[in-house]
This record gives structure tokens, sequence and C-alpha cells, in this order.
């Protein structure tokens, strides 16, 4: 889902939008899905903390140029504050920030929350659902150059498939169930209506096929229906993933 929107707002609009509140990502998985404190994985490997570096350094640096981007963009109009409201309205951002927790804690090999196999995996699902949806959809929308691309492209294409090969072949496998995908999308159905209460506060909304404004509400509840469906279905192919890993790494001789 693109970091900015393919149909973004007019440079002079106003939008005397006040504070975000929005469930952070920690609170809401922990409200669906309670966990034992203790660890559901193996230590990881060198190889492991090294490749999440990687993945970690690539999330960040498209992060700080994306921010860097629309601040320079808003400043002559909303101004940073709301420029900053804007950049995390955006699930691209958010899913990014995600990755690089999780990636985070891996390299300083953390236990806690962004260290556990159902937040690895949940991660997995957003950023996953970010590149889809923006590969298929959004990236047809517009064309950004310079600066803007490089940041595009972190975001949306070298961040998913980094964080993909790092959830699938380093990462231990074998905890997951059907049940956590349930938990998986509560996120993006409570930012699916914080996108809604904003959009009919400011009249700004971050992705085109959620704009009530342009196309109504059947439509765009006829879409977020079809995202949050494709949030469930990858959601049970990673469980499925998950489980096939575990009985391959099972059969590996020690």
């Amino acid at each position: 889902m693109a970091a900015l929107s393919p149909n973004p707002p007019a440079a002079g609009d106003d939008n005397g939008e006040g504070i975000v509140a929005f469930a952070p990502i920690h609170g809401i998985l922990c409200a669906t899905h309670q966990e034992p404190a203790m660890p559901d994985a193996s230590p990881l490997s060198p190889a492991t903390r090294w490749s999440a570096a990687l993945v970690c350094a690539v999330s960040l640096a498209s992060l700080v140029l994306q921010y860097v981007l629309i601040l320079q963009a808003t400043r002559s109009n909303i101004g940073p504050l709301l420029g900053s409201v804007r950049f995390f309205s955006y699930f691209t951002i958010l899913s990014n920030i995600a990755v690089a927790l999780v990636t985070l804690h891996g390299v300083l090999a953390r236990d806690g929350f962004f260290a556990r196999a159902r937040v690895r995996a949940a991660v997995a699902l957003y950023i996953g659902v970010t590149g889809l949806v923006y590969t298929f959809v959004l990236s047809k929308l517009w064309e950004p150059q310079g600066a803007q691309w490089w940041a595009d492209s972190g975001l949306h294409y070298a961040t998913p498939l980094l964080y993909g090969v790092w959830w699938l072949g380093l990462v231990p496998h074998g905890t997951l169930t059907l049940r956590d995908v349930v938990g998986w999308l509560v996120f993006p159905a409570l930012y699916t209506a914080w996108v809604f209460l904003r959009g009919a506060w400011v009249d700004e909304y971050p992705y085109p096929f959620l704009d009530v404004g342009q196309l109504g509400w059947m439509k765009t509840l006829l879409n977020s229906t079809a995202v949050l469906l494709l949030f469930l279905l990858v959601g049970v192919l990673l469980v499925a993933l998950d489980r096939a890993l575990a009985r391959r790494n099972a059969a590996r001789p020690e």
C-alpha cells in the first residue's frame, strides 16, 4: 500500500486535523491473543541475526527517507505536525515499522513480544499484503521519480521481499495455528475503521480504493472487505507454510 497516495489531497488543503490516536500493533495483538511469557522458539542463529540486521536497515532507511519527503511536501501547507499524522496514516508505514521492530529484536537476540513466533508471522502477513496490494493495484496509478522512487521501492518491494525470505528461511517454525489468523485480522480491521473515521473528519483517504468521497460507501465497503479477505487468505497460507517448514526441518538429519 503506497506510502504516498496516488491521489494526494490538494497542496493548500489545511485539514485542521488534531492529534491522532490509533491502537498500536503491540496492544492489539496482546489483547487478541495472550501468549505465555516463555519463548516459543529456539534462539536465533548468527546468520538469522545478521539477515535481520539487513532487513531492519532497509526498512528503517526507507521509512526515514519517506518521512523526510512527506515533510517536504507538506511544509508549505498543512505543516510538519499534520504531515506527520498523514505519514502514520498509511498502512505501508505501520507495517514497515513493525518489520523494523521485529528484526531489531532479532538482531539484539531479545525475548519479548516482538520475538514471539505469532508476532513475526503477523508482521509477515501485514508486510506481505502491503507488497501485494501495491504491486497489483496501486503501482499502476502513479510513477514515482527520484528520491520518491527509492523510498517507494524500499517500502513496497525490498522490505516485503527481504522480510518474507527471512521469515520463511531463517526463523524457527511450527507453533502457529489457524486460531492465530483471527487475531491477526484485528489490526487491519481497526486500521480500516481509523481510515474511515479520519476521512470523515478531514476528507482525506490514504488509498483510492478506500476513498468514500470518490467511490461512495457501498463500493468502499466492498473494497475493504476484499482486502480483509486477502489478509485472511494470506494468513491461512502462512500457517500452512509454518507447518510445512516445521515438518521439513524436523525431517532433516542432525
